[in-house]
């Protein structure tokens, strides 16, 4: 398989669950200024609306859209047991926490935060509409140890937006449940890993397009004063 992904985006979910699974497979990093490969491939002859993630299947389909992107890689490698079965009632449930996270958290809240063209009056709504969505997800992971019964795809997903937090106004503590959460979850290997690993390349992307490390990238030394 072939992931398409950028450093730090919502595709670092995917090579998350495909880590987890144990699965082969070739990353192919997209830029996500230019929408180029590091082979200079322009990435909208593969995908016109130079999304991430996509993922080229072994028979060479090509699959788009997180969510989707993320069921195909629990269903491709069963045994990792990343999703419930297809047909299983607890599969309604791993929707609604994917569908969750795209819309209330990842387009809903992180986006307009992150965006470096959007108004201040969207930042102000987005942030002000945050604080319904991360009181019901810590409510829900208050004693808990993941969403569901045991590690999800949706979890890789969560884990994935809630780090992009150190980029915004958001301040995690006010949910220690949060907190906990996403500290146990950067502690498992296979986040702990493809997050090393992505920041590598977003440091690498930032220095080809001249831009200095954002102050959460910096060494600690250098941010304290």
């Amino acid at each position: 398989m072939q992931l398409y992904g950028s450093p730090l985006s919502c595709s670092v979910a995917t090579r998350i669950a495909l880590l987890e699974a144990g699965a082969s497979f070739e990353y192919v990093e997209v830029d996500a200024p230019t929408k180029r490969t590091r082979d200079g491939a322009d990435y909208r002859e593969i995908h016109p609306l130079g999304l991430v993630p996509a993922l080229r299947t072994d028979d060479g389909r090509l699959v788009t859209e997180n969510a989707a992107v993320l069921q195909y890689v629990a269903d491709a490698l069963p045994a990792a047991g990343l999703a419930p079965a297809a047909g299983d009632p607890e599969r309604v449930r791993l929707q609604q926490w994917l569908s969750f996270i795209g819309t209330e958290l990842h387009k809903g809240v992180y986006a307009p935060l992150l965006g470096s063209e959007v108004p201040d009056a969207v930042r102000s709504w987005a942030l002000e509409k945050s604080v319904s969505r991360f009181d019901y997800l810590a409510r829900h992971l208050d004693g808990r140890e993941f969403l569901l019964d045991r590690f999800s795809v949706a979890d890789a997903y969560l884990a994935t937006v809630l780090t992009w937090s150190v980029a915004t106004p958001i301040d995690l503590k006010k949910w220690p449940s949060l907190v906990a959460y996403l500290q146990r979850l950067q502690a498992r290997p296979s986040v702990a890993a493809a997050l090393h690993a992505e920041r590598k390349l977003y440091g690498e992307q930032l220095t080809r397009h001249g831009r200095p490390l954002p102050a959460f990238m910096r060494p600690r030394e250098a941010t304290a004063s």
